[in-house]
């Protein structure tokens, strides 16, 4: 029997508004190879498409409200960050960010550029 409150098997989902929901969901969906999962128009005055592989335990949110401004994010430190430890898989995903015409940017913490490869969002 599991334990109350228990979160070893929830789903997460990373939920971030959006001034540019085309973009940000070219970036995720063409540079990092998530599926559309779902998307939604003028729910209550916002639209949304959630991002993420079909199983996974995770995946993401990207809103957009007709009027309300989000800007950038909001420090060079906002970071999602990806561990994939096959190095294979890692080359192939830097490989299909490089080919949508991104490069990567240096990082504001040092750690990640000597772990791997930061690369910015449309939102910064």
């Amino acid at each position: 029997m599991g334990r109350e409150g228990d979160l070893s098997r929830a789903h997460l989902r990373v939920a971030r508004p959006t001034d540019r929901l085309e973009d940000v969901v070219a970036f995720y969906r063409d540079g990092l190879g998530f599926e559309v999962l779902y998307e939604f128009r003028d729910h209550d005055g916002f639209d949304g498409v959630m991002l993420g592989n079909r199983g996974a335990a995770h995946h993401l949110e990207f809103t957009t409200k007709r009027g309300h401004r989000v800007g950038r994010a909001p420090t060079e430190d906002n970071l999602l960050v990806f561990f994939l430890p096959d190095e294979a898989d890692w080359t192939a995903a830097v490989d299909r960010l490089e080919r949508t015409g991104r490069a990567p940017v240096r990082s504001f913490n040092p750690y990640w550029d000597r772990q791997g490869k930061t690369f910015e969002d449309p939102d910064g």
